[in-house]
C-alpha cells in the first residue's frame, strides 16, 4: 500500500497552522503491522509535551473521520530537533549557510555517491535546485531528487 505524503499533507497541514504551529513535515514509515506517521511540528517558543499532546488529539479526531491510512500505525507528533529534518525548499532556504547531511535518490557524482555532508551555499525556488558548497566544491541537486536531509547540530 501507497500512502500519499502529499494528500496527508494537505489534510493535516491546515489543522496544525490553525493551531499555532508551523507544519515542519511528515514521515510515514511502513514498518508492516507497526507502521508510523510522524507528524514535526513547531513554533517561536519551541515546542513541548503539552504542545505535542495537543495536536495529537486534533489531528488524532481527523484522521478517525478522514481514515487516509487503511492500514493500523501509531502517531507521533515530534518537535523537530536539533537535527532538524528539512521537507521543503523554503526550509532549505531559510537555512542557507547551515551544515546539513542529506541522501539523495540518485547517485549524484560519477563514483556513484548518494550520501553526502556539506553547507546550503544557495536555493533556486524557480529551478527547484539548491547549491551545496561540500568540500569547497559545489554540487547543485535538484530539490526532488533529495530523499532526505537534516541539519547538524551544532554544540
Amino acid at each position: 500500500m501507497t500512502i500519499k505524503t502529499q494528500e496527508l499533507e494537505n489534510l493535516l497541514e491546515p489543522v496544525v497552522s490553525s493551531m499555532g504551529y508551523e507544519f515542519v513535515g511528515l514521515e510515514y514509515l511502513s514498518q508492516g503491522r507497526h507502521s508510523t506517521l510522524r507528524i514535526y511540528i513547531d513554533s517561536e517558543q519551541g515546542v513541548g509535551v503539552d504542545d505535542c499532546a495537543n495536536v495529537s488529539r486534533q489531528l488524532s479526531a481527523v484522521l478517525d473521520v478522514e481514515d487516509p491510512i487503511a492500514s493500523e500505525y501509531s502517531l507521533e507528533i515530534s518537535s523537530p530537533g536539533l537535527n532538524r529534518p528539512l521537507f521543503k525548499i523554503d526550509q532549505y532556504e531559510r537555512f542557507i549557510g547551515e551544515e546539513v547531511k542529506f541522501k539523495t535518490i540518485h547517485p549524484q557524482l560519477d563514483n556513484g555517491q548518494r550520501k553526502f555532508k556539506g553547507t546550503i551555499h544557495s536555493v533556486e525556488i524557480e529551478d527547484n535546485t539548491i547549491t551545496f558548497d561540500i568540500d569547497d566544491q559545489m554540487l547543485i541537486v535538484i530539490f526532488t531528487e533529495i530523499d532526505s536531509a537534516n541539519i547538524i547540530a551544532k554544540f
